[in-house]
């Protein structure tokens, strides 16, 4: 045989790169047959995310026919075949289940909403909580009894209700009344935005308001439903160790404390939260997935240890199942105490996952386990999948049990030195910590960008100082703390926790002091996050080298082109207005609106100007208006009186100097120069919106227009 006539037989029995290409993408579709499941509650979600992104509310039947599909798809599965064809059917009836859920506890939640634009009410109510402080004060979550003369029907079941800072606070468990202004939540700053009213409906909030006068103790008429007394005799109890707390370690620890142990913010000074969240250690202030994991490991780790040393019980009893029941109780408890906010409840749900494995048998920290969690939360709460701290938090820990995947598992070797081994242990525990701070910072850093537009440059480092101090000085301290407190033996490990946190206090006012402490980033389109959160779980979840394929998806955040900004933001009820110039937003009211205009600022990338000598280079302003001088960046003019007249001869003037005119009240002139007069009505009816130049014209966004006829917007009509 020829050279010639051997290469070409050779040729011939080389497979081509095409089947070569197939062969390897049929090895890595094999090499997940034990994770398909892994991605039901993925489809599970995308039907929750798809219900909550209509603009439409569905029918109710509409759930109920669903169900009936799921039913019928999963009939199908006994009889399917193929591997591709089940998993198919599966996925398929997680997210039409999803969809039903969504719609079944949208109705399952069903309350009264205060109407908009309601006189001062007389409200008697019980105290339910001391709900997280606001920007304007301490806030009261009240379950009315009555409120003014409005039926029984029309009356919340919960108020939302912020007092002065002159006002002193009752106790969960009372019964008060004060006069208050109350209102329906309130909508989104600005189109697009984080939608209060959607989570407030989900909470049975059906009003927010302001105190006009101080509560009073009262004696209801009415005995409070016995679940509500024992919510009340629960968040009683919280508040008391709340004061006990900072009674022992002072307001400048304690208030830190405080929220780390019993959930309530109400002490903590504004300053720490600022630093908190410039060094991006905000996390350590809601009661969410590290807490949990703390308080529960700890009491495993102890449980575990002190079976261990009495040789008689652990010769008799499994250790390891025994510590599982005890971390369990801890994070019940735990999760009591902390007055079972959403955060901490999804947290729980994955923490006892993890426990039962162990009693069970099984692996407790793996991808299944957390994919079971998953499931779990999105049935129970399936609006959970719109708030940033699900996504974050089941993000992170995706990351993280993937990263444990692949962990490198080096042989230890036999009688090594202790120095050695000391040595070698520290530097395996650093490089672990880097690890873990890095892939979770980059598994949360989206969601990040895109619902908070900051990124901390010294985060990374700020959680690798942190991350020692909390786990194995801080909440181990605070849990001890709580629970010998009621027994007069917590002030030792409070002081412990306390001088931690001071120490945290230090390294968070160093990262946030640094040079450029804080980044901030424009929101990008609203289809770049989910592409990153699919990527960011394929990467997670697929196994094999073809995950790297969903990279450049996970990091579509910082890709993804983002929109022109708007030239200008007005709130909700036209009283606050903002204009853009250049990379700036001028404030026309800095003291009016100013939590929602820094909301909007950050939201586009721009540095909000919030003095009023900035403001008058630009613009002359009264107490009532604002007129555009030559330097103003958009011929705007604004008034925000509702009631009082304007000074003869201003609204003339703001109409023939302007191009667009901001009415607060309900006025329209017969006769106005401007192109452009938005006035209350609009506002009412559209909500905060966003002005762009089109040509010698303008186009508008309101934000009603974004959420959609939904139970929880304005104007939402069933029928």
């Amino acid at each position: 045989m020829s050279a010639r006539t051997s290469e070409a037989s050779f040729e011939d029995a080389a497979p081509a790169p095409s089947s070569r290409l197939r062969g390897w993408l049929a090895d890595q579709v094999e090499a997940q047959a034990d994770r398909w499941t892994l991605w039901t509650p993925v489809a599970l979600g995308c039907g929750c995310a798809l219900y909550f992104g209509l603009p439409r509310e569905p029918q109710a039947w509409m759930a109920w026919a669903l169900l009936s599909v799921v039913a019928g798809l999963l009939i199908a599965l006994r009889w399917s075949a193929w591997r591709a064809t089940t998993m198919t059917l599966a996925l398929g009836a997680c997210a039409v289940g999803g969809f039903a859920v969504a719609k079944l506890r949208t109705e399952a939640v069903k309350a009264p909403v205060a109407q908009a634009g309601a006189r001062p009410q007389a409200i008697e109510a019980w105290v339910v909580d001391i709900a997280q402080p606001g920007e304007s004060g301490q806030r009261l979550l009240l379950a009315p009894i009555r409120v003014g003369d409005w039926p029984a029907g029309a009356t919340p079941v919960r108020a939302r209700v912020t007092l002065r800072p002159d006002m002193a606070l009752p106790n969960p468990g009372e019964a008060v009344s004060l006069l208050a202004i109350v209102n329906p939540p309130p909508p989104p700053a600005s189109p697009g935005s984080y939608d209060f009213a959607r989570d407030a409906y989900f909470e049975s909030v059906g009003a927010v308001g302001l105190a006009l006068r101080a509560p009073e103790a009262v004696s209801p008429e009415v005995k409070a439903p016995w679940r509500l007394r024992l919510t009340m005799a629960v968040n009683a109890t919280r508040w008391a160790l709340t004061r006990r707390i900072v009674a022992a370690l002072g307001p400048e620890t304690g208030g830190l404390a405080a929220a780390m142990t019993t959930g309530h913010e109400a002490f903590i000074p504004r300053e720490q939260v600022e630093n908190l969240r410039a060094a991006g250690l905000a996390h350590i202030i809601s009661i969410s997935g590290l807490h949990m994991a703390i308080v529960g490991g700890f009491a495993f780790a102890a449980a575990r240890l002190a079976v261990a040393a009495w040789p008689w019980l652990a010769l008799r009893v499994p250790g390891k199942k025994v510590a599982a029941l005890v971390g369990l109780a801890a994070v019940g408890g735990y999760l009591l105490l902390s007055g079972a906010p959403p955060p901490a409840e999804r947290a729980a749900i994955t923490a006892s996952v993890a426990f039962a494995a162990i009693l069970v048998d099984r692996q407790a920290i793996s991808l299944h386990a957390l994919a079971l969690a998953a499931m779990g939360v999105l049935l129970l709460q399936p609006e959970a999948v719109t708030e940033p701290g699900f996504q974050m938090s089941f993000a992170a820990t995706a990351a993280l049990v993937a990263l444990a995947e692949i962990w490198p598992r080096p042989v230890k070797e036999i009688e090594v030195p202790w120095p050695i081994r000391a040595v070698q242990g520290a530097a395996t525990w650093t490089a672990a910590s880097i690890a873990v701070s890095f892939v979770a910072g980059l598994a949360t850093g989206p969601f990040a960008i895109q619902h908070f537009n900051r990124v901390s440059t010294w985060g990374l480092f700020a959680n690798l100082a942190v991350a020692p101090i909390s786990s194995f000085l801080m909440m181990p301290g605070l849990a001890l703390g709580a629970a010998l407190t009621p027994f007069g033996l917590g002030q030792a490990p409070l002081e412990v926790a306390g001088w931690s946190i001071g120490l945290m206090n230090r390294i968070a006012a160093w990262a946030a002091g640094a040079p450029a402490a804080q980044i901030v980033v424009p929101s990008a389109p609203d289809w770049v996050l989910p592409v990153s959160f699919l990527g960011l779980l394929f990467v997670c979840l697929w196994r094999g080298a073809l995950r790297w394929a969903g990279l450049p998806l996970a990091l579509a955040i910082l890709w993804a082109p983002r929109p022109a900004p708007p030239d200008v933001w007005i709130s909700a009820d036209g009283a606050a207005v903002a204009v853009r110039e250049g990379r700036e937003a001028v404030l026309l009211r800095p003291d009016v609106k100013l939590f929602g205009a820094e909301l909007w600022s950050r939201r586009r990338g721009l540095t909000p100007l919030i003095s009023e000598a900035e403001r008058d280079k630009r613009f002359a302003c009264d107490a009532w208006s604002c007129a555009p001088d030559s330097q103003a960046p958009v011929r705007l003019a604004a008034a925000w009186n509702l009631k009082r007249p304007l000074k003869p001869g201003r609204l003339e003037a703001l109409c023939a100097n302007a191009d667009v005119v901001v009415l607060r009240n309900a006025f329209r002139p017969e006769a106005c120069g401007a192109s452009l007069v938005l006035t209350g009505e609009d506002f009412a009816r559209g909500g905060s919106a966003e002005l762009y130049r089109a040509g010698t014209g303008w186009r508008i966004v309101w934000a009603q227009d974004l959420r959609g006829r939904r139970p929880w917007t304005w104007g939402y009509d069933p029928r």
